[in-house]
């Protein structure tokens, strides 16, 4: 009998010991990630208790709140469209998007690094105040990008290379996120409806997330890097330049833009099939390299990674399993390659990094409701996709690409600046996706960029990469640059 109550006491404390482990780790050592999702509406609910922190970009709000006689106690008020791409929303009634759900911990003041704000707000009876997040974006080159888009939609993203610090995130079209903020639920739910019905479809925040594009000529960069990482390969290796080239195993032909041979000779360099932005040799030289080569390439640079600026970038994709002739057609970004702007702005910052890709990040600095600093990142590397001296030789080819190639509308006046363009298919009678990523100077980089550009730029397949990318990248750069 003692044998048995001493296995029942034994199963019984098991079982209490389980739910202790259970309930601490859901408690404790999971308490930040379960009140920063975006799923979890009770976390929402608890936010309008307290005065939400402000988003700060050089000291001025971008978003705030403000004291108000409702239930809801405090009102969410943004200060510029520009910047809805960042902030995202936090509405009662349709939950938090971007910056407000991904640092709502911090915006609520329920971050563990607030515990004794917590507990002396405890005691004292006076309700805690969100701590406030001061952004590393800069103003002015926000602005530069966002006017640049004009009315076309896109994407464009910049990036120090040497911190990983996200110096302009656009997204466009935009949204008013006041009218989501709204405290009547009618007016509220009317607006979020609208903007999900929007043929534009602005609450997605194309710098990051979305659909994804397919990359087009830009992605040459990453098949150069991984062909001169080979060792087979030196900017100066000759390919053969034929007008056209058949896929291996289809009725399929690979053409140059123009259906010319690119650069006039019957062989190429692969610098000078960077520069004019030849499809016919790129498409042998993926195939030489093989899939396998150009994938783990592109993986170094962040492919099918997750990673959080805080906002959740979506992994860009390098398709798996291809064929010859699907590799060829991957080689120029096309076939199955899809990547957003942030994973194009990384692939330039790395090159103008030499060799080093920093992790991108938006937070400067995060502050209590005292000012005193809470969360303060540093720099981090986050790969090595190249060396320092395919960097250079890279550099140097994008260089020429924009001093005397095809993307010459990318040079920032009285400055080397390097940069590729790309004009993406998208079918047979859809318009083209048009982009340009970058850097400049070419020697101690400042800023690198990645520009998109949707529908052709209502010029359906007339648009290129050149004629309006390009123009947008250059006035970034040149807003960072103090041109």
């Amino acid at each position: 009998m003692n044998k048995q109550l001493r296995r029942v006491s034994l199963v019984i404390a098991a079982m209490f010991l389980s739910l202790f482990v259970s309930s601490t780790t859901i408690q404790v050592l999971n308490a930040d990630a379960l009140t920063a999702d975006q799923r979890n509406v009770r976390s929402v609910y608890d936010s309008y208790e307290t005065q939400r922190g402000a988003i700060l970009v050089d000291g001025q709000p971008i978003a705030s709140s403000t004291k108000t006689d409702d239930e809801f106690h405090y009102l969410r008020e943004y200060s510029n469209i520009r910047y809805s791409s960042v902030t995202g929303f936090f509405s009662f009634f349709n939950g938090a998007t971007g910056l407000e759900a991904s640092a709502n911990d911090y915006l609520t003041g329920k971050n563990s690094s607030q515990f004794f704000e917590q507990i002396n707000a405890l005691f004292s009876g006076n309700p805690v105040i969100g701590g406030s997040i001061e952004l590393t974006i800069d103003p002015k080159v926000q602005k530069v990008a966002w006017d640049a888009l004009g009315n076309m939609k896109g994407a464009v993203v910049a990036i120090d290379p040497s911190t990983g610090n996200i110096l302009a995130m656009v997204s466009k079209p935009g949204f008013d996120a006041n009218r989501l903020a709204s405290h009547d639920s009618t007016d509220a739910t009317k607006n979020y409806q609208s903007l999900l019905s929007n043929k534009g479809d602005p609450l997605i925040n194309r710098a990051i997330s979305g659909d994804l594009y397919a990359p087009g000529s830009v992605f040459k960069l990453i098949v150069s890097a991984a062909a001169i990482e080979s060792g087979n390969f030196t900017p100066e290796s000759k390919i053969n330049n034929p007008y056209k080239f058949k896929l291996p195993g289809t009725d399929t032909y690979v053409y140059n833009s123009g259906e010319g041979r690119c650069g006039g000779q019957t062989t190429v360099s692969l610098a000078d099939a960077l520069r004019y932005s030849c499809n016919v040799p790129f498409a042998q030289v993926g195939i030489q390299l093989g899939q396998d080569k150009i994938r783990r390439q592109a993986e170094l640079f962040g492919f099918g990674k997750s990673i959080r600026v805080p906002l959740l970038v979506t992994p860009s994709v390098y398709p798996d399993s291809m064929d010859d002739a699907q590799t060829g057609l991957s080689s120029f970004g096309q076939f199955d390659v899809r990547v957003t702007p942030m994973q194009m702005a990384m692939v330039a910052s790395a090159i103008a990094n030499g060799g080093t890709l920093m992790k991108p990040n938006l937070i400067e600095n995060v502050l209590s409701s005292n000012l005193a600093s809470l969360y303060q990142p540093k720099p981090v590397e986050y790969s090595k996709p190249v060396s320092p001296n395919t960097a250079k030789l890279l550099t140097e080819m994008m260089v020429k690409a924009v001093s005397s190639g095809v993307s010459g509308n990318g040079q920032v006046p009285g400055v080397r600046t390097a940069g590729k363009t790309g004009t993406a298919q998208n079918g047979e009678n859809d318009p083209y996706t048009l982009w340009f990523t970058g850097f400049a100077p070419a020697e101690n980089a400042k800023v690198a960029v990645a520009v998109v550009i949707e529908d052709g730029g209502g010029m359906g397949q007339n648009g290129r990469g050149n004629s309006l990318a390009a123009p947008v990248a250059r006035k970034v750069m040149m807003a960072v640059l103090g041109k």
